[in-house]
């Protein structure tokens, strides 16, 4: 179903430096011998081609170019409404009303259960000592940190948060060692910790507990879209992570609670960031190589990681600068560096804003930014740039350049037996989303009756406006050489679905045409592509056999957006099955926007009906292979001219996929909160109506159920 050579090459790719966007090193083997061994029946016969040619692809930039426009809207009006603010107290409402913003994207927040710290072992150095701690940031899930302390200093003392950035290491990455015993000498004590995914706290460790998944990125991202599925947010989780750091050193007599700040670099920057919008207890803050603007990295086309793009952000006009905003008129600096994938004017914009923000409160001064030479990475001009605004904050006398630093080895900072949380029995987060996929499907009705379960799907797809429009403008396109389809010709349609977006429709046929679609049939069959309609109509076993059984039926077949002829060439060359590719980048910019990319999907095949009907055919048999069969059978479910389905290598479920360790689906064809609400097999109960067949239905790991 799901390409698994691509999802092998994505998840064996292994993180060797500290941040994933510049190192990618691919285990050649591996991938051999998965896709030999996994590549399911589904999967080949789709892709197989025996006359290699190659699939058309004629709109690579459409999707890119309409997220852009989108990104764009949203900035420009936020821009407005801070450009609106013209006193103290307009800027202190706009602080309130985006700190409920950031709670609507990252809550509700858990219960606060006991932390359950331990120290299992300590580090004595001549200037400090380094404790080693394990607390459970929820029940059963273990954190492991490193609490650098001062010695010889009068206690209480301020005190640093740091969070890590995408290194296999975690916490023992040099860079993160660093800024913390630059700290800790300097009079800090220094919490930091091991981001979920890194370091001592892997939640897909193998045998010889190294990651199946690939460190870092890949974990956050197998972890984090599936669980979309329950209405869970892993940024959220990974904020609460912090949050009970935070909540553990407040807990230390050595510490001044009065003087509390965090700091990050990268995806340790991207936490700091969310955490100063979702905790208002620091003091101050200093998030490096991460804020910029969404739009720049959109632009740009930077992939983040799932954590760093939280649910509904665009569509309530949230943006990095305003979860440091949420913490004004507290001292924040703003790091970054010149020649950082981070765009350094995205930074500057970021700088501006909250420089506006802050002098209407009186705190102009209290807002910073640096901008260091060099590449992404926490480096000492860096850091001596954040120990003296934290030194300016706390009242330290200035730093004279960063103390002498020793490179501890891994080992010596572990917290665990053998470096990995999982030998002692610490729940792994897949656990979790299985179990609150258990307790949503007891909550959820059963019967859905076909009105309830359209009125459930619009919700869920965040359809808007589907119904009484006026027949979408479509566009003729002439026809290309042969395509060795299974009829002798071929008329491309392009169907503007809405203004920016086009579902590339074929309509073959025994009888040249090069003209609008004929009247005269009035039943029509619609295929939906897996992942192009050109290929398919040339490979797929299921086409010949629908034009053999219904000869009477006109036939079209259609590539949604981002799918076949829309395929997008964007984020790096051949990237669009990545795990970290462009089929996931705009489908979490959906999530951002608050359009779920199925949703999205299934409106142009609303529309694409909608003009089918225009033309006559107002009995559709709607056929969808793998991915297709998502917006397809939301589709089926909403449309009353579609009178048969059929779906081959259909999902059995998204309670399947929620609850399993190991799934193969894109997030493209996730829906977020789903599960609170309804799953595919309702779907497929309603349908049943409509002369449902399945065929070859696919699990979670994207392999064909055997019966």
């Amino acid at each position: 179903m799901f390409n698994f050579a691509a999802t092998a090459k994505g998840l064996t790719k292994k993180l060797t430096s500290c941040d994933i966007l510049h190192f990618r090193v691919i285990n050649i083997v591996i991938l051999m011998i998965i896709a030999l061994l996994y590549i399911s029946p589904a999967q080949a016969s789709s892709s197989s081609n025996s006359d290699s040619i190659e699939p058309l692809n004629r709109f690579p930039r459409m999707v890119q170019e309409y997220f852009v426009k989108s990104a764009r809207r949203v900035e420009q009006q936020a821009n407005q409404r801070r450009a609106a603010l013209n006193t103290r107290a307009d800027a202190q409402a706009y602080v309130n009303d985006i700190r409920e913003k950031i709670q609507q994207s990252f809550g509700p927040w858990p219960e606060k259960t006991p932390l359950k710290p331990r120290i299992t072992g300590v580090v004595e150095r001549d200037e400090y000592k380094i404790e080693k701690i394990i607390f459970e940031s929820r029940p059963g899930f273990l954190v492991t940190a490193n609490l650098y302390v001062p010695k010889g200093r009068k206690f209480p003392l301020p005190a640093v948060v740091g969070t890590c950035g995408h290194s296999t290491n975690g916490k023992a990455s040099e860079f993160y060692q660093s800024f913390s015993q630059g700290l800790a000498k300097q009079g800090y004590v220094v919490l930091i910790y091991d981001p979920i995914g890194q370091g001592e706290r892997l939640q897909y460790p193998d045998e010889n507990l190294k990651s199946k998944i690939g460190v870092g990125v890949r974990e956050h991202l197998y972890a984090g879209n599936q669980q979309f599925l329950v209405g869970d947010f892993i940024g959220s989780w990974r904020a609460w992570d912090g949050i009970r750091a935070l909540d553990y050193l407040l807990t230390r007599k050595e510490v001044d609670p009065k003087r509390i700040g965090v700091t990050g670099n990268s995806g340790g920057g991207t936490m700091t960031t969310w955490l100063c919008g979702v905790e208002s207890r620091w003091t101050m803050a200093a998030p490096s190589c991460f804020v910029i603007t969404f739009r720049r990295n959109l632009e740009n086309e930077l992939p983040a990681d799932t954590e760093q793009c939280p649910p509904r952000a665009l569509a309530l006009g949230l943006d990095h600068s305003d979860f440091l905003a949420a913490m004004a008129p507290k001292p924040i600096i703003i790091l970054g560096k010149e020649k950082d994938y981070f765009d350094a004017r995205g930074l500057e914009e970021a700088h501006s804003r909250l420089s506006r923000l802050y002098d209407l409160l009186g705190a102009k001064e209290d807002v910073g930014h640096f901008i260091g030479p060099g590449y992404h990475g926490y480096s000492q001009e860096n850091r001596e740039a954040m120990y003296n605004w934290f030194n300016r904050a706390t009242g330290i006398s200035d730093l004279q350049g960063e103390p002498e630093l020793v490179i501890e080895k891994d080992e010596t900072l572990y917290c665990t037996p053998r470096g990995q949380v999982c030998e002692l029995d610490s729940r792994p987060i897949y656990s979790f989303t299985k179990a609150k996929s258990q307790a949503l499907d007891q909550k959820r009705r059963s019967n859905l009756s076909a009105p309830a379960l359209q009125r459930l799907t619009v919700k869920a797809l965040r359809l808007r406006n589907w119904t009484n429009q006026e027949t979408p403008e479509y566009r003729i396109l002439r026809n290309w050489s042969s395509r060795k389809y299974p009829m002798r010709f071929w008329t491309t349609y392009t169907v503007e679905t809405e203004p920016g977006i086009l579902a590339v429709v074929y309509r073959l046929s025994d009888e040249q045409l090069m003209s609008r679609p004929p009247k005269g049939h009035k039943r029509a069959i619609l295929y939906v592509s897996h992942q192009s309609s050109d290929a398919e109509l040339r490979a797929e076993p299921l086409v010949k056999e629908l034009l053999k059984a219904e000869p009477d039926s006109a036939f079209y077949s259609c590539d949604v957006r981002g799918i076949g002829e829309s395929q997008p060439n964007t984020c790096n060359e051949n990237f669009f099955l990545d795990a970290y590719g462009s089929d996931y980048f705009y489908a979490i910019h959906s999530i951002m926007l608050d359009r779920p990319y199925p949703g999205q999907r299934t409106y142009d095949l609303l529309r694409v009906l909608d003009w089918l009907k225009s033309n006559g055919h107002d009995e559709i048999h709607l056929v969808a292979k793998g991915w297709g069969t998502v917006p397809a059978t939301f589709a089926a479910v909403l449309s009353d001219q579609v009178k048969q389905v059929t779906l081959k290598n259909a999902l059995t479920s998204y309670t399947d996929i929620a609850e399993s360790e190991n799934y193969a689906w894109p997030l493209s064809s996730l829906v977020p909160d789903i599960l609170k609400s309804f799953d595919l097999p309702d779907c497929y109960k309603i349908l049943q109506d409509k002369k449902f067949k399945q065929i070859d239905p696919c699990g979670a790991n994207g392999l064909k159920i055997t019966q």
